[in-house]
This record gives structure tokens, C-alpha cells and sequence, in this order.
């Protein structure tokens, strides 16, 4: 029987994630917290195999609580629970060491499966998440090697948010004082780390990231 520690600051969220995990016979919710604070002194007093943290709560965030739960000697397994479908938040989950990110809107879907990953010692990638660059990191993770601290570096982040907002490559050279085939050279690289194509899904990832609003 895996043993689960369920966190999120709405109970009604807690009582419906609680239902899906416990329809399975090997899933149990033997705690409860209603934010990271709460989850972390239930670690402290709860034998626990998993948690399962809400990324934003008050107090302390899931991502604060999973880097504490995780220092432990013998740290549960974790998995975020968010309603955002992010690339930051699911590198962020990753380095305060989760072993997944489950969005909530697909949680009767995906949840289950990503509880029995973590169990198993896998990471648990929600769909949109299985770029080039996610699979990158992973690889340099399981080699221990330095992984980045974002997704993208400053500078790409400059020259995505630009292609997002419309600007042509020659405009982004103006507005940033670099040469063109710099430009040229920063688009392919950010489609070929984030596996993408076009400029409609740059938008999408400005989008998501906080880089534009939509």
C-alpha cells in the first residue's frame, strides 16, 4: 500500500484528488495538509511513501516545501499538482527534487499513473512537457551533471519574447545592438532546445512562461 500525504490550500481540491487516488486498492491519503508548511510538519509526523504538493499555497509554496521534504535522510517521493501548464514551474519542480508534475486539469488521467511512476523511481512528464529540452535536462540528470537554472537563457528569453510580440529578426538586431545572423542564431536554437517550429508555438511558450500576456 502506498502511503500518500495529499497537499493543497482548497479542501475541495483535496476531497477530489482524495477520491481519485483512493478508487485505486494500492493508493492511500493517510494525511492531509492545507498548505507547505502543514505538509512538512506531516512529513515530520506521518510515515508517508508519497506527497502530493499544490504549487502554490500560502505560507510556503510546494516548491519551498518539496526542497525541505526533500533534504530529509529518507525523503517520500513527491509530485507537484498545478493548474499551470509551464515549463518554469515543471524545471522548478524538478530541481527542488519532485519527481513529476501533474496538471490538475488532467489529474483523473494522469495522477494515478504518475503516483506508481514516482513509486518506481521514474519522472513523470505531463504531455506538454516532453520537449528536446526536457529530455535533455532529464539525461543530464540522471548523469549528475550541472543542469541550468531556467529554461532558456536571458538572452533567449529577450529574443522569444520579441518573435512572440510580432518583431521581425531585424528589428529584434535593432532593438537588442546585435548582429542579424546572432538573431538567426538564437531562433534555431530555442526551436531546436524547446523542439518546436514555428512562430505560433514560440507564442504559445511566451505565453505560458510569463513572457507576454495573452
Amino acid at each position: 500500500m502506498i502511503r500518500i500525504l495529499l497537499a493543497d490550500d482548497h479542501n475541495l481540491v483535496r476531497r477530489g484528488v482524495r477520491l481519485i487516488l483512493e478508487q485505486e486498492p494500492d493508493l492511500t491519503v493517510v494525511a492531509e495538509a492545507a498548505d507547505g508548511a502543514e505538509a512538512v510538519q506531516r512529513v515530520r509526523d506521518t510515515e508517508v511513501d508519497l506527497v502530493v504538493l499544490d504549487i502554490a499555497m500560502p505560507r510556503m509554496t510546494g516548491l519551498q516545501a518539496a526542497a525541505e521534504i526533500a533534504q530529509r535522510r529518507d525523503p517520500p517521493k513527491i509530485l507537484m499538482l498545478s493548474m499551470h501548464d509551464n515549463e518554469q514551474y515543471f524545471f522548478g519542480a524538478l530541481k527542488a527534487g519532485a519527481s513529476g508534475y501533474v496538471l490538475k486539469s488532467v489529474a483523473d488521467e494522469d495522477l494515478v499513473g504518475a503516483c506508481r511512476a514516482a513509486m518506481r523511481g521514474e519522472t513523470f512528464l505531463y504531455p506538454g512537457a516532453e520537449s528536446t529540452l526536457v529530455r535533455d535536462y532529464l539525461d543530464r540528470l540522471r548523469r549528475g551533471e550541472r543542469v541550468p537554472a531556467s529554461v532558456l537563457t536571458a538572452r533567449e528569453d529577450q529574443v522569444i519574447k520579441l518573435i512572440a510580440e510580432g518583431r521581425s529578426s531585424r528589428e529584434i538586431a535593432r532593438d537588442l545592438h546585435i548582429a542579424l545572423k546572432t538573431v538567426e542564431g538564437h531562433r534555431a536554437n530555442i526551436l531546436g532546445k524547446l523542439g518546436m517550429r514555428d512562430r505560433v508555438e514560440l507564442t504559445r511558450y511566451a505565453i505560458r512562461a510569463g513572457l507576454i500576456e495573452p
